[in-house]
């Protein structure tokens, strides 16, 4: 693998990971459990779906071949998708929606307080940027986390059983393949390891003040960041890819 493959390849898994939990958290217009939450909720979809349109675009001059974001987003099967696996999962009530997304947002934070020191000019000029959203993005999942970890019996149950079940997915946040091992040579990725007790300690501090109980399974289910997803991604791309294949030329 050259540095160029490894570059667009690292390029998508940051790109889809946003691109995919963004288009999750769209599907709660309309539908969040009180107007405040509609706009909050959707305001991050956003702003994931913002920032993956930037990484798209730098992966489309990357692989050279004329790919437009658009058609990285739009024109790719599933099995040519990088995104972490968590990203992907079906929000359920919105409990789930909020352990989901405190699990992401607590190891994006990080990522790109790292990120920030790449090498590479639109890398850490991307993190920089991104950071002033994903700060808030994780804000907003912990502070749901406590209020509802902390809350009645109920709400209690709804964030626990979420964590038990998505839990399986984290470690994938720090699996370490082929693309990292080129990229943290040259300076350009993220030391994963370097970053994994971070998460582990501050997740592991929001769980207890949330009265909730840490998973103890340390069995992972991993490649998201090799092209193997779980069936929730095929239907996810049927439905937002749907316009653009059927209408290709069409223009707004």
């Amino acid at each position: 693998m050259t540095e160029q493959d490894a570059l667009f390849d690292y390029c998508l898994r940051i790109g889809d990971s946003s691109l995919i939990i963004g288009h999750r958290l769209s599907e709660w217009c309309g539908h969040g459990p009180i107007l405040e939450e509609d706009i909050a909720i959707i305001n991050v979809s956003l702003d994931l779906v913002g920032q993956a349109r930037s990484v798209l675009d730098y992966a489309g001059k990357i692989e050279g071949k004329g790919r437009s974001e658009d058609d990285l987003a739009y024109l790719r099967d599933v099995a040519f998708y990088r995104n972490h696996l968590i990203c992907e999962q079906p929000n359920g009530d919105y409990g789930r929606t909020i352990v989901r997304q405190f699990l992401f947002d607590s190891f994006h934070y990080l990522f790109l307080n790292e990120l920030v020191n790449s090498k590479d000019d639109f890398f850490s000029g991307y993190a920089e940027k991104s950071l002033k959203e994903v700060i808030y993005h994780m804000q907003h999942s912990t502070k749901w986390m406590l209020r509802m970890g902390d809350g009645t019996e109920e709400s209690h149950r709804r964030v626990q059983e979420p964590l038990n079940d998505l839990w399986r997915f984290t470690g994938e946040f720090f699996a370490v393949n082929e693309v990292d091992k080129i990229l943290i040579s040259n300076g350009i990725a993220v030391d994963l390891n370097k970053i994994k007790p971070k998460w582990k300690q501050y997740v592991r501090e929001i769980i207890e003040d949330a009265t909730l109980t840490l998973p103890t399974n340390d069995w992972e289910q991993l490649g998201g960041k090799e092209g193997r997803h779980t069936e929730h991604l095929g239907f996810i791309l049927a439905e937002m890819q749907f316009l653009p294949r059927a209408y290709p030329d069409a223009t707004w």
